[in-house]
């Protein structure tokens, strides 16, 4: 890709149109990198807003880029769009996410429907700051039908910061992906920082909406903090189920989420009051209390190790210098201290110290909360035997060694509830020798359906075992055949999604003597 360097100065004349009558002051319409000598604060590329109605006609938007293009260390302002024809994104609008606005600082931006500071693309590192989308019109995919994105609209952002845009429909960013970005002070009518967006370790405060949603309406959101906003309705969040479910997983906010896991409500500890420094406290519930699972790659919103400790903390910044590796809101929860000790101590003395405790989430200050398998039951293998059949009618099924006359049927079982088209019943008393003939009959003087027995099937015998769980965890079960040291154990399933109170698994392939020796893992 070439590369064209630009010097210092404020880029406010001339100008390009790419698409309908808008102008660009900029267009980029190759997919070069345009990048400027000395970064963003020297060098402004600067549009045009008309003179009481700020867009209109005579408007020009800042910077138009196509795919493949990229523009890094800029600052861009005073872009405006049409009320008619060409009407989103006010400061760059992008062809795709391929499109590519890296450091800069889009400030003081407007667009008439859609995207006041960026429409698509890709922004990195960049301060998104002021910008508005103010008609009261129409635009595709708004709900109910209003001027959508005041920072960004149907972008990705990565490391960036959204304060101050002004939207109807999320003021900060409609319909994006977001990841290690801070959404502050932005205001809207639904959706304050965010609206149909999906949020990966972000941090959204001091937001807010005249209507609902004062940080974020619908969407999906992880490992983000979403406190201090407000709004009529659901001031840190809201759900309306004509506009797209809200799914919050490891979030610190208020009230406790109904869809999602991992959450919790603790008051964040920011370095400061309310949102005037986002960083966390050293005692932050926030540290150590995401998933590493939603964590994006790369740093956090400082540039430092998004994951410092083992476990990714909450929010767009991650704490550096953690003394534990345990979330912190799980020790506070249980009044256990924030110490380098914790993690290898034992309160309860079963065995298990905080940090494994923590991993199975279990009771630490409880010795009978421990991670067990329940003991197992066995199935015994048996004859799987199954007939045309309709539910109207019940069924009983018989068994004979001979068919050399006389012959001489037991009966297995009777008032098996018929199911349509085929019920099954297994025999697990079948010779393990021999020979074995089925007849089935209804059990029922009314005609039922003609009665043909299937090929019967041999069904080998299965173990299942069951342990306690909790729906946070997923886990993992490993068997082994002698327990003389070293035991040796080998996987028999991997990532068992926790379900509440107990979880099973059936061994299928325990044949043969045995013995065998089961053992219940966290997956981390």
């Amino acid at each position: 890709m070439s590369l064209s360097i630009v010097s210092n100065g404020v880029y406010q004349t001339g100008g390009r149109v790419v698409s309908g009558t808008l102008t660009n002051r900029i267009a980029v319409t190759k997919p070069v990198t345009v990048q400027s000598v000395n970064g963003p604060a020297v060098t402004l590329i600067q549009g045009h807003q008309v003179p009481g109605t700020t867009n209109g006609n005579s408007a020009v938007r800042c910077v138009y880029l196509t795919d493949g293009a990229t523009l890094i260390g800029f600052t861009l302002t005073n872009g405006a769009t049409q009320t008619a024809g060409v009407t989103s994104g006010g400061g760059v609008w992008c062809s795709s996410t391929n499109s590519v606005v890296s450091n800069c600082v889009l400030v003081g931006n407007s667009a008439y429907s859609a995207g006041g500071g960026a429409c698509s693309g890709t922004l990195n590192f960049c301060s998104v700051i002021g910008n508005s989308v103010l008609a009261p019109g129409r635009y595709p995919g708004a709900s109910p039908g209003g001027p959508s994105g005041g920072g960004a609209y149907a972008s990705r952002l990565n490391n960036c910061t959204l304060v101050g845009n002004f939207g109807f429909l999320g003021a900060g960013v409609y319909n994006g992906t977001l990841n290690n970005c801070t959404i502050v002070s932005n205001s809207a009518a639904r959706g304050g920082g965010t609206y149909s967006s999906r949020l990966n370790n972000c941090t959204i405060s001091s937001n807010s909406a005249t209507n609902s949603g004062g940080g974020a309406y619908s969407g999906t959101l992880n490992n983000c903090i979403v406190y201090f906003n407000t709004s009529t309705n659901g001031a840190n969040y809201y759900q309306n189920q004509f506009d797209g479910v809200l799914i919050l997983n490891y979030c610190c906010t208020v009230p406790m989420p109904t869809n999602g896991i991992g959450n919790i409500t603790n008051d964040p500890l920011y370095l400061t009051p309310i949102a005037s420094d986002l960083h966390l406290q050293s005692n932050s519930p926030c540290i150590n209390a995401g998933l590493n699972a939603y964590a994006p790659a790369g740093p956090d919103l400082d540039g430092n190790s998004r994951i410092v400790g083992g476990t990714v903390d909450i929010g767009a910044c991650e704490f550096q210098s953690p003394v534990s590796m345990i979330s912190y809101a799980w020790l506070q929860q249980y009044g256990l201290p924030i110490a380098t000790n914790t993690d290898s101590s034992d309160p309860d003395g079963d065995g298990m110290n905080n940090w494994q405790e923590w991993c199975c989430l279990t009771d630490p200050t409880n010795a009978a909360s421990v991670l067990k398998l329940q003991s197992p039951v066995l199935t015994p293998p048996g004859v799987l035997v199954r007939w045309g059949s309709d539910s109207n009618h019940a069924y009983g099924v018989e068994r004979a060694t001979s068919l050399t006359p006389p012959v001489a049927f037991s009966l297995l079982q009777s008032n098996i509830p018929g199911l349509s088209p085929t019920t099954a019943f297994t025999d697990t008393s079948a010779p393990l020798q021999g020979a074995a003939f089925y007849r089935v009959r209804a059990d029922s003087t009314n005609p039922s359906l003609p009665l043909v027995l299937q090929a019967p099937v041999f069904v080998p015998a299965s173990l299942t075992l069951c342990w306690s769980s909790v729906t946070n965890r997923t886990y993992f079960l490993e068997r082994s055949t002698n327990l003389a040291q070293p035991a040796t154990f080998s996987v028999l399933q991997s990532n068992v999604t926790g379900q509440v109170g107990t979880t099973s698994y059936t061994d299928t392939n325990a044949v043969g003597d045995g013995p065998f020796f089961y053992r219940v893992g966290v997956s981390q």
